[in-house]
């Protein structure tokens, strides 16, 4: 089990900004190497330039890519091992998303495919393309971003929410998974499942750049509102996040619930499974 961030090599995807970025801030400020890639070549030189100047004392990688694309990854892994000269590393956290994908009704298939790609196949592809580095290294620690939505498949009565959380709910189950896989193969490596309720990140907003089909301009500025308000408006923010995140890990925690609001949403969800997707369960969130 990793028991320090100092001078360890870690992976980040979705560093650009978000939980991502302060991932990335925070492993660095702890004395770790940090690699990490985005989509977004301007969110990618905007981190780079932030943690350059807050930890110039660390070796940054910053890398475009996109995590649905296996040969991006590869090529993102082989500048980790080149860069930082290694032939393992300690920490990898898949943490790029989007969101979208909403209906199977009204929601364009190539959209709804692409936010299951990024969501879904970004995690998978991460990781198989990172385990032979983390099972490299003396000890190592796998930390994949699920979602509250990867326990409870909605995000209100009237709003469908289907390949988000078709994928966040793959991602719980493959990282619950690997902690029996892990334990056989590769003992020294532990599995983590992040499940942030809601943080205050600008995922919607990226998520319209990742979108296929483009929007009209009624519908572009009603999700550019919906952004500023999803981001402005949330109980945690990305840095308590990759906090609880960051200090989840060390204390050896496999399941990390992120914000009150994820705590209490687990328990009630537990608590009242056959009824959470009734009208009436709405009235105890």
């Amino acid at each position: 089990m990793l028991n320090t961030y100092d001078g360890i090599i870690a992976v980040v995807t979705g560093g650009g900004s978000g939980i991502g970025r302060e991932l990335v801030r925070q492993l660095a400020a702890a004395g770790a190497h940090v690699a990490f890639c985005d989509l977004s070549p301007e969110t990618v030189e905007e981190t780079a330039r932030i943690v350059g100047a807050e930890s110039p004392g660390v070796r940054l990688l910053a890398h475009q890519a996109d995590v649905s694309v296996e040969a991006d990854l590869v090529g993102f892994r082989d500048q980790v091992t080149e860069v930082f000269d290694t032939d393992h590393v300690h920490l990898v956290c898949n943490n790029a998303g989007v969101g979208g994908g909403g209906s199977l009704f009204t929601t364009d298939r190539a959209d709804w495919e692409r936010t299951f790609d990024i969501v879904w196949g970004g995690v998978y592809l991460g990781t198989r393309v990172f385990l032979p580095l983390l099972a490299a290294a003396d000890v190592g620690a796998l930390v994949n971003t699920s979602s509250v939505n990867g326990f409870y498949a909605s995000i209100g009565v009237d709003r469908p929410h289907t390949a988000y959380s078709a994928a966040k709910f793959a991602v719980k189950g493959f990282t619950e998974a690997l902690i029996t896989d892990l334990r056989v193969n590769a003992p020294h490596v532990t599995a983590h499942v992040v499940m942030p309720g809601h943080i205050g990140t600008r995922i919607v907003s990226n998520s319209m750049r990742a979108m296929v089909t483009e929007p009209t301009a009624e519908e572009a500025e009603l999700m550019l509102a919906a952004a500023e308000m999803f981001e402005n408006q949330a109980p945690t923010s990305p840095a308590e996040a990759a906090t609880e995140i960051l200090d989840a890990v060390l204390a050896g925690r496999w399941r990390i619930l992120v914000g009150d609001d994820a705590r209490q949403l687990d328990e009630d969800v537990r608590a009242n499974p056959e009824t959470a997707y009734d009208t009436s369960f709405f009235t105890l969130l």
